[in-house]
């Protein structure tokens, strides 16, 4: 769950939630995903809320990779929903063969690592 001392940011246009400020000491905050993956480093409130606009939510269309337990490689999935309790992600793997194509996992938010995007 996201902690309750990180602060929604929401984008001006249509009160989305964009992601979060999570607050690092004095008037420093870290800007961070609907995830809970950092975007920058802390910065002036300001700045973190640039950050955040400026990443928008496109990302969560991008393709994903989930490192499962037991398995060296991870594995593709795509972001189906992310709130502030959970994200679900459906395998699109076909070569795993461990779950149908379609396969819905359930991670916990902030998520811990397991999840990355797959360009990185």
């Amino acid at each position: 769950m996201i902690p309750g001392h990180w602060h929604a940011h929401r984008r001006e246009e249509d009160g989305e939630v964009l992601g979060y400020l999570e607050p690092v000491g004095g008037e420093r905050y870290r800007p961070v995903t609907l995830l809970g993956h950092p975007v920058d480093g802390p910065v002036g409130e300001e700045d973190a809320r640039a950050a955040l606009d400026a990443r928008g939510l496109s990302y969560l269309a991008d393709p994903w990779l989930l490192s499962l337990p037991g398995r060296g490689e991870p594995i593709a999935v795509r972001i189906l929903e992310v709130g502030p309790r959970r994200v679900r992600v459906a395998n699109v793997d076909l070569g795993y063969e461990e779950a149908d194509y379609g396969h819905v996992f359930v991670l916990d938010v902030p998520e811990t690592g397991r999840l990355r995007p797959a360009g990185s």
